[in-house]
């Protein structure tokens, strides 16, 4: 039987040794792809005690059997390592999409392992089967951006290239890997750093199969196509539509009549976008004047996106100004891309109005800031690192830190003036490691250690650390309350799950959202409305452990969890209903393996508790309540006059949360004292080796 889906190699490269070797990729096929390629081979392969920066360490880039088929929204790239960030350097993965992981698949790769390091900077290129770790001293030193090109024109303008900055080859914790313009994976770069390790070129031209007759998957395609909607699956526009039930002004479905792409040639109307409307799927997110307010529209050329991914998030603007700092007028980035450098002048931003976000001036700051991170390659620790300057600034830390020589040639007036022109300067720095003011780069856990922040810091809200271990909050008690609060408490750094706030964001009603939770979950009392919560209940830990599992399958199929699962259509004549079991059609077509919904979530299950397993070895602990599954204190002090479960306040109840945690470990099959796998669930899940290895460490529930 051929292979479909997969490709069924995996390459594997030792930098040390010069090696380059394959593997079949089938004897992962219970981990699926992806993030459960990248786990099972660092439970393998890496002992705990090892340093994100060992060369002991390894980096997977991996895709899944879904990836390169043509699947909606499937390019993404998994990729899995230690984080430096995390203060006890544990497993966990960043994510890009673009198009690297659709080549290394027309290359004949389903993954690639990196091991040891090079005795000199390299690079390395993939041509098929030709795999080749090139001399990469010309570009070592470059922005991304120049390394991108040099190296795709040596290969050709069908290559893909993956690369890091100067952040990256400095070894700077909050380092980024990024392939094409702005496709973004946060927190690994360092790693490919320590290993000499400039830059992953990919260049494939083979097809991946599938098992499935053309007709029927194409007709699974377009019955798939017709539930999807506009970006996170929002599925109601955002204005007054004439075929639209419902509307929502959160909603991120923005096309509509007289609203254009006001930079391209000609400009482009978006339009109403009748979900019936097949060809206009790609006009419905003009996400560009939802990010910047509507003096975007005059710049924005188009809405661009990653490989078979219909909806385009990204906005590819024209800004004329930018030039007047040296750099391209031509930026794209999406969401927190743009913002974060914004976050960044914490002082606010030149030509600005009171929500500081609707203006030339915040937009000029943005374009500017996210070329600059993104050419070094610096992360934001989604917006966390703005935060982290904040706290430093208005609490005189960095005057008592900083060399006074240090101090005084920071141009402070910039960032009093709200001048975008810092960034320049303020991004130099930290990806050069320049000076005291470079450890910002660290990231919040080691900075509060190093600078000696106070509790404050982590307890108050304005700081958005979500955990004492140092990752910030996202889409957490503020979404869906318990749900999103424990959803934030399992992984190793922040939970990057949007399973559950593409549900709530919809833009649907809340009757109607609940209604429909009822019918997944086994009860409307699985989803509170926005800011008015009830206490914790079986329903939400259910739909916590809905949301957890579907988020590991897309980083393991790749799918997009921006736009995964399809709980919700924009089809009235479905009740607004999707297809939780389209990631198990596609599989089983794809692959041949004839998978269901339930079997294919247990697969998800298996990898998170992996994920879970290789945690407790690396933190040396059983007890993952009180160890790992953290909460700072503001999210049970907010709003000091409410108590919890009151309308208007997303503070949590300290009781609950802990009630949260014991239902999603019963949910989970884990032990509910310590929120440890068992080995019964273990052994369910076929893996007794893990549950033989916890017990031999003394980690295994009695």
């Amino acid at each position: 039987m051929a292979t479909t889906g997969w490709t069924g190699k995996i390459l594997r490269v030792n930098l040390s040794s010069g090696s380059i070797t394959t593997e079949d990729t089938l004897k992962y096929k219970e981990f699926i792809g992806g993030m459960g390629i990248g786990y099972k081979v660092m439970w393998d392969e890496v002992p705990e005690g090892t340093h994100p920066f060992d060369p002991e360490n390894k980096i997977i880039f991996a895709a899944g059997p879904l990836t390169g088929t043509g699947v909606p929204c499937s390019g993404r790239t998994n990729i899995t390592s230690l984080l430096p960030t995390n203060p006890y350097h544990a497993i966990s993965d960043s994510h890009m999409g673009g198009h690297f992981s659709v080549r290394m698949k027309y290359g004949g790769w389903d993954g690639i392992i990196i091991e040891g390091k090079a005795s000199k900077p390299v690079w390395l290129r993939i041509e098929n089967d030709d795999v080749t770790i090139e001399d990469a001293s010309h570009v070592w030193g470059k922005g991304i951006f120049e390394t991108n090109a040099v190296l795709t024109e040596e290969m050709g303008k069908e290559a893909v290239v993956a690369a890091i900055g100067q952040a990256g080859e400095n070894l700077v914790n909050m380092s980024v890997i990024i392939n094409g313009a702005s496709h973004s994976a946060g927190g690994h770069g360092g790693v490919l750093g320590s290993k000499n390790l400039k830059a992953i070129g990919v260049n494939g031209n083979q097809s991946v199969g599938i098992a499935a007759d053309r007709k029927e998957w194409l007709e699974l395609d377009k019955y798939m196509m017709s539930l999807i909607g506009a970006n996170n699956q929002h599925v109601v526009p955002n204005a007054p539509q004439p075929w639209a039930e419902y509307h929502n002004p959160g909603s991120r479905w923005t096309g509509k009549k007289d609203l254009y792409w006001g930079a391209a040639n000609p400009p482009v109307e978006t339009g109403e976008c009748d979900p019936k409307d097949m060809n206009s799927v790609g006009l419905r997110t003009q996400k560009a004047v939802f990010d910047h307010g509507e003096v975007a529209e005059k710049h924005t050329v188009r809405m661009g996106g990653c490989h078979s991914c219909p909806v385009r998030c990204h906005s590819q603007l024209h800004i004329p100004k930018l030039e007047e700092y040296g750099y391209s007028a031509n930026v794209t980035n999406t969401c927190v891309g743009y913002f974060s450098p914004g976050a960044v002048m914490i002082n606010g931003i030149y030509d600005q109005d009171e929500d500081n976000t609707r203006t030339e001036g915040a937009m000029i700051t943005r374009g500017l800031g996210a070329q600059l991170a993104d050419d070094y390659g610096m992360w934001c620790n989604y917006m966390q690192l703005g935060r982290d300057f904040l706290y430093a600034y208005e609490n005189g830390i960095l005057e008592k830190v900083l060399p006074e020589e240090e101090y005084n040639s920071i141009e402070w007036d910039l960032l009093e003036a709200g001048d975008p022109k810092f960034l320049v300067d303020f991004y130099r720095r930290l990806a050069y490691k320049e000076g005291e003011l470079s450890h910002l780069g660290d990231s919040a856990y080691w900075i509060a250690k190093r600078w000696d922040f106070g509790d404050d810091y982590w307890n108050d809200a304005k700081y958005g650390l979500w955990s004492p271990l140092g990752f910030p909050r996202h889409h957490s008690n503020e979404t869906a309350g318990q749900v999103g609060a424990v959803i934030s408490c399992m992984f190793n750094r922040d939970a990057q799950c949007h399973t559950h706030i593409n549900f709530t964001g919809s833009g649907l009603p809340i009757d109607l959202q609940r209604e429909i939770a009822g019918e997944i979950w086994g009860s409307p009392e699985a989803l509170d409305p926005p800011a008015d919560y009830t206490p914790m209940n079986e329903y939400k830990a259910k739909f916590a452990k809905f949301s957890i599992i579907r988020n590991i399958l897309h980083d393991s199929l790749t799918l997009c969890n921006w736009m995964w699962p399809m709980v919700l259509s924009p089809l009235k004549e479905r009740g607004y209903r999707g297809d939780t079991s389209l990631e198990a059609k596609f599989f089983s077509m794809a692959t041949g393996y004839e998978t269901s919904e339930e079997e294919l979530d247990l697969a998800g299950e298996r990898i998170f508790t992996l994920h879970r397993a290789m945690t407790m070895k690396q933190m040396g602990t059983m007890d993952m309540r009180n160890k790992h599954d953290l909460m700072t204190d503001w999210i049970f002090d907010a709003d000091p006059e409410e108590e919890p479960f009151t309308p208007g306040t997303v503070k949590m109840d300290r009781e609950d949360m802990e009630l949260a945690k014991t239902l999603l470990y019963k949910e989970m099959g884990w032990d509910e004292t310590t929120g440890a796998p068992t080995r019964a669930t273990l052994e369910r899940l076929g893996m007794g080796y893990v549950a033989d290895e916890l017990e031999e460490k003394g980690f295994l529930p009695g």
